[in-house]
């Protein structure tokens, strides 16, 4: 499994120099930030410069104050418009894959007034043809769009791997799949390892952070059992890590890289 770390959490003013701290920190690639906007498409001579020094950049997260499945059909139709950029651009990099959650910090059902204002019958209609316009274009570009469960705090729709996996087999493009986030999984997951296993044919990408969303190794997640699940769940792709940070870059992410390879990842 290769560790990858997003854009954002490394030291540098520009790629190229993110890329050597990344390295030095016992990183193998970097995940891109995808802004609304259609930000990455303006930054594509950046990319393009990155990638011919050396960059490696394998996958883009979406960030953005509206998503896929949000309540307002115009704000949807612009994050469905920038995730159909990322994956465009992901492509034109080498990459292998765009990422969106279905929303985020829209609605929960654990928070007041805890009905939503479109029914679950609602939610799946516009995850369903967003998921599927998204995967047909993914498939034209030789990419794909991962779906990633939120927590129910942050999401009311998406939670648990097998509710993201049941929507990606209903799109019929094998172009969509999904993400496994630890710090999610920790709070939805009733059984981690039996999740991962079952979602492992549409598991293309997880990201990783501990149990307090800090670097892996500063919280109470046990690793070596995550990574035996993933192992066991046949996954060799990325681990990107998402999170926040306990202390200094130079100093958190180079411990959690440690921990990681210590529990089981392997490099490049």
């Amino acid at each position: 499994m290769r560790l990858t770390c997003q854009e954002q959490l490394l030291p540098g003013d520009t790629l190229q120099e993110k890329w050597d701290a990344a390295q030095a920190f016992g990183y193998d690639g970097i995940e891109l930030r995808g802004q609304g906007g259609h930000r990455i498409r303006e930054r594509l001579p950046e990319l393009h410069r990155a990638r011919r020094d050396g960059v490696v950049m394998p996958t883009v997260c979406v960030e953005m104050l509206h998503f896929i499945g949000d309540f307002d059909a115009e704000r949807r139709q612009d994050a469905r418009e920038n995730m159909r950029t990322m994956l465009s651009v992901i492509a034109e990099l080498g990459g292998t894959a765009a990422m969106t959650p279905a929303a985020y910090g829209m609605f929960s059902r654990r928070l007041p007034p805890f009905e939503p204002p479109r029914d679950e019958a609602g939610d799946r209609a516009v995850l369903l043809d967003a998921l599927g316009a998204l995967g047909e274009h993914a498939q034209r570009e030789g990419v794909r769009i991962l779906l990633e469960p939120l927590n129910r705090y942050e999401d009311h729709m998406v939670n648990r791997l097998e509710q993201a996996v049941e929507l990606a087999e209903a799109t019929g493009f094998d172009s969509v799949g999904v993400v496994a986030d630890s710090y999610h999984m920790n709070i939805e997951e009733a059984d981690v390892q039996g999740a991962l296993v079952a979602a492992a044919h549409r598991l293309h990408h997880v990201q990783v952070s501990d149990s307090n969303r800090l670097e892996p190794g500063a919280g109470h997640l046990d690793w070596t059992a995550f990574l035996a699940a993933l192992a066991n769940a046949g996954y060799t792709g990325d681990l990107a890590a998402e999170c926040r940070l306990s202390g200094p870059a130079e100093q958190a992410l180079p411990k959690a890289a440690a921990t990681l390879r210590a529990a089981g990842a392997g490099g490049a």
